[in-house]
């Protein structure tokens, strides 16, 4: 198995500077959103992210939509901010949907998994391409360098992003539930996996044909489930990372990322048994006036069924 991932890594790791944008355009042929070679809609889930959902819409209409032709859809997929990112993403050149207006016969639950699998409903392109919405001194490569394999390579389906994430002015210390909790469950269970260095980061790019067919976790499970379901629909020489450099974002307190690893091993759980979940939830603790007061949260236990077998998603495709 190591034998196997070491080839792949030679095979299915590469850089964004080793495509150029010049090489993609090439690649899409003559027409702007050829679907011979792939139209790009790019998705940015974001709820309350106002102070960095504008720079990164700005950076890609002004980098990949207007100086060049790479990227043919913009979508902001606002699911309930209390903030101003809708208006502020709406002004820098999105398109802005809230979730709730995306297939409305199915009630909306919270989760960053429920935005993602709504998005195939209120998107079109060939490759659809996930960008989280508080990356800070965001660049172009993020969406281009994800994109560039599916574009050159018909054999590659989902290419995700990896780089270095420091916490604060420490360098390699981001990632904590990666390393925590995804990491060692992917060694352990999908070892195929263990090459791949940022498997829950939220930017990578992937064929269409292949996420309608995937179910999706409703909450932060989402990517360990799509990466997990991808390698065994379409196999791991069809997956791939790209190096795009260093990620820089909102770090998340301890509570908030333990209720995150919940989320995500209890998504590796389903997908090893399928069987019952014991206790759906997470118990912490804070201090208070009297001692450790205990809060119990749910963890999420829903998954959304393949995009394909939605009747209004078939109607549209049809279309």
């Amino acid at each position: 198995m190591l034998e196997e991932v070491e080839r792949w890594l030679t095979r299915r790791s590469w850089s964004a500077a080793d495509r150029p944008l010049e090489r993609l355009l090439a690649a899409r042929g003559p027409g702007e959103g050829d679907p011979r070679r792939g139209s790009v809609s790019v998705v940015l889930p974001a709820l309350n992210e106002a102070a960095t959902v504008g720079d990164i819409v700005t950076t890609i209409r002004r980098e990949l939509m207007e100086k060049v032709r790479l990227v043919d859809e913009l979508v902001v997929i606002d699911s309930g901010s209390t903030d101003a990112t809708a208006e502020v993403a709406g002004r820098a050149g999105a398109r802005v949907i809230h979730r709730d207006a995306i297939l409305p016969r199915i009630p909306a639950v919270p989760g960053k998994g429920e935005v993602l699998w709504r998005s195939l409903l209120a998107t079109s392109g060939d490759i659809v391409c996930f960008v989280d919405a508080d990356l800070k001194d965001f660049s172009a490569d993020f969406v281009s360098g994800v994109v560039g394999p599916l574009l050159t390579d018909p054999s590659v389906q989902f290419v995700k992003a990896m780089y270095d994430r420091p916490l604060g002015d420490t360098a390699g210390q981001g990632g904590r539930v990666t390393e925590l909790v995804a990491r060692p469950l992917l060694n352990l269970h999908w070892p195929q996996l263990a090459g791949f260095v940022q498997p829950l980061g939220g930017e990578y790019a992937v064929r269409r044909s292949l996420l309608e067919r995937l179910p999706f976790p409703v909450g932060y499970g989402v990517e360990l489930g799509l990466l997990v379901d991808a390698l065994h629909t379409v196999g791991l020489d069809a997956l791939g990372q790209v190096d795009v450099g260093v990620r820089k974002h909102r770090h998340q307190d301890g509570q908030a990322l333990g209720r995150m690893a919940a989320a995500i091993y209890r998504t590796a759980q389903l997908r090893l048994s399928r069987g019952h979940l014991v206790r759906p939830s997470l118990t912490q603790f804070e201090r208070g006036e009297r001692g450790f007061v205990p809060h119990t949260y749910p963890v999420d236990t829903e998954e959304r069924p393949p995009m394909c077998e939605i009747e209004e998603y078939v109607s549209r495709r049809a279309a």
